[in-house]
């Protein structure tokens, strides 16, 4: 049965919600008022704001600490809660960038883990199905990924693009040493003509 990229996003919420439902964690993460938090509630939270823990971000959020971590998803809820409540979906760059020891992250290179490579946000609809322009195609549209914001995954044609950059670069450095060898050549032996004159 053929699946397309789209399949993917789905099936990361269907995982992931299941395992919270196994495991007995709510789907959301309550927002009570602070008088009414119950310390002995360990999924409950103190944040006006609640997350929902069935959206893709949030999926996706605690399956990367889960994966970097190599512990389950329980573990993670609280750390995925705070991140994107702090920083919503736009978080996820951070964390990636912090998994990856603070570097940042070159999405050309490396796949997305929110749209997973296809640049666009997977949670809205594209613009075929908006009916948005055709021209807004290319002048930087809404509909672009909130954490690569649409950088192009193809890490084969940037490798080869990368490697002419460089070998140009190179080419013009061992062009100018030896245009530098031969200038300073030149003055070696203007020099070393009048020393020996004097």
């Amino acid at each position: 049965m053929p699946t397309t990229v789209f399949d993917q996003f789905t099936r990361r919420t269907a995982d992931v919600t299941a395992q919270l439902t196994t495991l007995g964690i709510p789907l959301t993460a309550p927002a009570p008022p602070p008088a009414d938090v119950d310390p002995a509630d360990p999924w409950a939270s103190s944040y006006a704001v609640p997350v929902d823990r069935s959206t893709l971000a949030w999926c996706t959020a605690v399956q990367m600490l889960a994966d970097h971590h190599d512990t389950g998803i329980d573990r993670q809820v609280l750390a995925a809660d705070a991140l994107l409540r702090e920083l919503g979906v736009r978080g996820l760059a951070q964390l990636h960038s912090d998994l990856h020891h603070g570097a940042p992250v070159d999405y050309r290179f490396s796949r997305c883990p929110y749209c997973s490579g296809i640049g666009e946000d997977p949670t809205r609809p594209d613009c075929q199905d908006v009916g948005c322009a055709p021209w807004h195609e290319f002048d930087g549209h809404e509909h672009l990924c909130p954490v690569c914001h649409g950088d192009d995954y193809q890490p084969q044609w940037f490798a080869e693009e990368h490697m002419t950059e460089l070998e140009e670069l190179l080419a013009d450095a061992v062009e100018k040493r030896a245009e530098r060898a031969s200038l300073r050549y030149r003055i070696r032996t203007r020099l070393h003509r009048r020393i020996v004159r004097t």
